[in-house]
């Protein structure tokens, strides 16, 4: 098994990357962000995945999604990333979960952290209301456009730092997509790693009309 993680052994060591087989994650959306946290930790070597959605592939959505192909129209989202994620590795345990949010907290699934990868701020409401009754962390995450936002709240309250509506988003491209969730896997491995994580901290990624990329950080109300 270490042969299979040679690269990360050698960035925390064979304990540390034992101790990640006995992680669990739930991760809440099965889409774009869903799709790129699947590739980021799905060969990681964490225990146990929780993929969450109850949608299906659609056409339009295939561009930005990287876990679908061409084919693959009116099939479970969470059902194909959880396929794909034990076809690369067979150290991690993927279980798809074909209903919403709500539905999947009724199941009880006790796990050491979760991952937004929604689209929508009532859900994200939702996830943090769960998370504070279960003690339990989450990492936010949101793309438009040629911005993002990521946040590992832990005391902060994200109805308290964002205006709980429902929007039509704007345009998006892959890559940002991508980038916007591979911050987010790179927090949610140095949390199960063990290793330091600034929390309740929204950091905000954004391309101006130059093309440039600017970050700004802004600490949260606890």
């Amino acid at each position: 098994m270490m042969n299979y993680f040679h690269r990360q052994v050698q960035l925390w060591g064979e304990e540390t990357q034992s101790l990640l087989q006995n992680k669990k994650i739930a991760i809440v959306g099965s889409g774009g962000l869903g799709s790129s946290l699947s590739f980021a930790l799905g060969a990681s070597g964490i225990g146990e995945i929780h993929m969450i959605d109850f949608d299906e592939v659609s056409l339009h959505n295939i561009h930005r999604q990287i876990a679908f192909k061409i084919g693959d129209e009116g099939k479970n989202k969470a059902l194909i990333n959880c396929e794909l994620i034990e076809q690369r590795c067979p150290y991690v345990k993927a279980i798809a979960h074909e209903c919403s949010f709500e539905e999947f907290t009724k199941k009880n699934v006790d796990v050491d952290l979760i991952i937004d990868a929604t689209d929508n701020l009532p859900t994200r409401a939702e996830i943090d209301t769960y998370t504070k009754t279960k003690n339990t962390p989450w990492i936010y995450g949101s793309v438009e456009a040629f911005h993002g936002q990521v946040c590992f709240f832990d005391e902060s309250s994200f109805a308290d730092a964002f205006k709980i509506s429902t929007q039509t988003p704007a345009g998006i491209a892959a890559p940002i997509v991508m980038h916007i969730a591979s911050l987010q896997a790179n927090l949610a491995l140095r949390f199960l790693a063990g290793l330091s994580v600034k929390k309740d901290y929204l950091y905000y990624l954004f391309f101006n009309e130059e093309g440039e990329l600017n970050t700004q950080k802004f600490g949260l109300p606890k």
